[in-house]
């Protein structure tokens, strides 16, 4: 009988995940050392509305004279945070709005948030399954039974789950390609999913002054509204279920011999 390990990652996968952790800490200290030589204090992640704000009242100025570098240090650390699901990228993404504006933030933020979505799915790909069963085993089960079921509807599915709040999103990237969803069918259901939420969210960061708390995002018609969207994503998927059902009766049916 072999040993059993206590910890769920071997050595080998553990210094993938701590080589992944230097090239983005590389990339931000690339970023850090191409803006001018100044107080960088207020640079953390936000955690309450309160310190978004701040953060946002100090990078203003910044976006305007150093565009292209803010654009690559909100990428990296967006992504960062979908790769290794660190909470709050909700945050980032009303900065997004309060910065750039609906249409730019909006792109901003789906282009970042499905590489980083992108980049944990490789990264679970590699080292994820002994972590996600030792985290989730009920969700994981529950998750690859539903996957195995639409399996011909696959990417109607994936859709419904990226609109709705059905699925946290750091548990559908991390344990898709261990419930066996194709890249291609991953990363189109993120890319267009995350649309109307990352819409809502944006738009609300350019009113960042009235919010109060994060629960003024989503109120009921906005929730009421991804879930039609998702229901519209899942319909084929349910027709199709419908017309093998009727296919699958028709062939059952005796032939009717005439006298």
């Amino acid at each position: 009988m072999g040993k059993t390990r206590n910890f769920p990652l071997s050595s080998t996968e553990v210094a993938m995940a701590f080589a992944l952790l230097g090239i983005f800490g590389l990339g931000l200290f690339g970023v850090y050392l191409s803006m001018p030589a100044e107080d960088y204090s207020f640079l953390k992640l936000p955690h309450t509305l309160e310190e978004l704000k701040i953060l946002r009242d100090n990078l203003e100025s910044y976006t305007t004279d150093y565009t292209i570098q803010v654009l690559v240090g909100y990428c990296m650390v967006y992504i960062f945070m979908q790769t290794f699901m660190i909470p709050g990228t909700i945050f980032m993404s009303l900065l997004a709005g309060a910065l750039f504006g609906v249409i730019r933030g909006v792109a901003l933020v789906v282009f970042a948030a499905t590489a980083g979505a992108s980049s944990c799915y490789f990264l679970s790909y590699l080292v994820g399954r002994p972590l996600a069963v030792s985290l989730w085993p009920d969700k994981l089960t529950f998750f690859q039974a539903q996957v195995a079921k639409r399996r011909q509807k696959l990417l109607n599915y994936m859709l419904f789950l990226r609109v709705t709040p059905t699925l946290p999103n750091t548990f559908i990237n991390f344990a898709s390609p261990i419930v066996d969803v194709p890249y291609h069918i991953f990363f189109f259901a993120t890319l267009v999913g995350l649309i109307p939420a990352a819409y809502v969210t944006v738009k609300a960061g350019i009113a960042l002054g009235d919010l109060r708390s994060l629960g003024d995002l989503y109120d009921f018609q906005s929730i009421a509204t991804l879930f039609f969207i998702g229901i519209i994503s899942v319909t084929p998927t349910l027709l199709g279920k419908n017309e093998s059902k009727e296919e699958s009766h028709t062939r059952s049916e005796p032939l009717i011999k005439s006298d």
